[in-house]
C-alpha cells in the first residue's frame, strides 16, 4: 500500500476512496465504463505510489470524462491529442505515472496518428483504450472498430469500412506492452492493470466495453456467461494456450497458421503453442491478435511485454550529456554557423 501526501495532510494508507473524486459520475446507467473506473481506482492504491505521481489524460468521448472521476492530477484535452499531451507531460516530469483514457473513436480516428507515433517512440505512458465499437458521446455513429456492415445513424445501409484491429495496430506500431481485457472480467482487468502499471515504455491496453444504449451486446458473443469459457483464451506467459469450459482445447501453430486441437481434459498434447509474451519478435503475438470467434477463441491477456529504451529517457540522457560538456554560448547558438547581413 502507498501513502498519500496530496493536500499536505498526514500520511496514511491509501485506499480506493482516496482515488474517488467528488464529481458525480455521469455515464449512462449500466455503462461498462463504471467497471473500468472501479478497477483503476482499486488497483492504484495497491501500487505503493503517492497520488501526486499520477496524472490521467484524455481526449474527447464518453471515456474521456475519466480524469474528472479520479482524485489525481488530470487533463481533459483535445479530440485525439491525448497521447501528444501525455508525451509532453512525461518528458517534462519523468517521475509521473502518465495514463491516457481514450476510446476507439478518439484513439483510432482523429487520434490515430498521435497514437501510433507514441507507441513507436516507446514513450513511458499507459494507454487504456475503451472499445465499444461505436461513437457513444455523439449518439451512435459507427467507429473505426465497428464491424463491416454495421448499421448506425451514419451508416443506415451498413458500414463499408473495414475495421481496425487495435491489438494488431499496437503491435505493428512496436508498442512494448500490448494487452486486451474486458469490462465484465474484473479479476482479469485488475491483474492486467497491475502489469501495465509496472511496465516502463509504451503500453496499450484494449478494454472491450459495452455501450448498453447505442451498441448493446457488442461483445456478448464472447462475454456471455454461457459461452465465455469456450470463446475466450486467457493467455499466460510460459504456459500452453488452453481454453474451453472443460479445458479440453488448445492452440497449435504450424508455420504461420494456427489451429484448434481437442484432447481429453487434463491431458494436453505436447505440441500446443506455449505463450511467450517477452519474445522480442512480435510475429507470433501478431498472429494471435488476428484470431477471433467463431473459428477461434478471442485471446485476452498480455500479447507482448518487452524492455527497450524509452523516448523520454533518451531525451533526458541527451540533455545530461549536453550539460556535461559545459556551459554553452547563447549568442553563438542564436546566430548559428550560417548568418549573413542584408544591406
Amino acid at each position: 500500500m502507498g501513502v498519500t501526501t496530496m493536500g499536505g495532510g498526514e500520511h496514511s494508507q491509501l485506499t480506493r476512496k482516496d482515488f474517488v473524486s467528488d464529481q458525480e459520475v455521469r455515464w449512462c446507467p449500466g455503462c461498462g465504463d463504471y467497471s473500468i473506473l472501479k478497477a483503476v481506482q482499486t488497483v492504484l492504491p495497491e501500487l505503493g505510489i503517492p497520488r501526486e505521481k499520477f496524472v490521467f489524460v484524455s481526449g474527447i468521448g464518453c471515456s474521456s470524462r475519466f480524469p474528472y472521476y479520479m482524485n489525481t492530477y488530470g487533463f481533459h484535452t483535445i479530440h485525439g491529442r491525448a497521447p501528444a499531451i501525455a508525451t509532453g507531460l512525461k518528458v517534462a516530469n519523468p517521475d509521473l505515472q502518465v495514463w491516457v483514457a481514450t476510446g476507439d473513436g478518439d484513439a483510432l480516428s482523429i487520434g490515430g496518428n498521435h497514437l501510433i507515433h507514441a507507441m513507436r517512440r516507446n514513450i513511458d505512458i499507459k494507454v487504456l483504450m475503451f472499445n465499444n465499437r461505436i461513437y457513444g458521446l455523439t449518439k451512435g455513429q459507427y467507429s473505426p472498430t465497428s464491424e463491416l456492415g454495421k448499421k448506425t445513424k451514419s451508416t443506415p445501409f451498413g458500414s463499408v469500412d473495414r475495421p481496425f484491429n487495435p491489438i494488431s495496430l499496437a503491435l505493428g506500431s512496436e508498442a512494448t506492452f500490448v494487452a486486451r481485457s474486458v469490462d465484465v472480467f474484473p479479476a482479469h482487468l485488475k491483474e492486467t492493470l497491475v502489469r501495465v502499471a509496472g511496465h516502463r515504455g509504451s503500453a496499450f491496453v484494449e478494454i472491450l466495453q459495452n455501450c448498453n444504449v447505442f451498441n448493446d451486446g457488442a461483445f456478448f458473443d464472447v462475454t456471455d456467461k454461457g459461452v465465455r469459457d469456450d470463446r475466450t483464451l486467457a493467455m499466460e506467459h510460459g504456459k500452453p494456450l488452453i481454453f474451453g469450459k472443460n479445458q479440453d482445447r488448445g492452440i497449435r501453430l504450424k508455420g504461420t497458421r494456427l489451429s484448434v486441437a481437442e484432447f481429453p481434459p487434463g491431458n494436453p498434447p505436447a505440441d500446443l503453442l506455449v505463450h511467450e509474451e517477452s519474445d522480442p519478435d512480435a510475429t507470433v503475438a501478431y498472429i494471435l491478435s488476428r484470431i477471433s470467434p467463431p473459428e477461434f477463441p478471442l485471446p485476452i491477456g498480455i500479447f507482448r511485454q518487452v524492455a527497450a529504451p524509452t523516448f523520454d529517457g533518451a531525451i533526458h540522457d541527451q540533455v545530461a550529456a549536453a550539460r556535461a560538456r559545459g556551459a554553452g554560448d547563447l549568442e553563438k547558438l542564436i546566430r548559428g554557423p550560417e548568418t549573413w547581413t542584408v544591406t
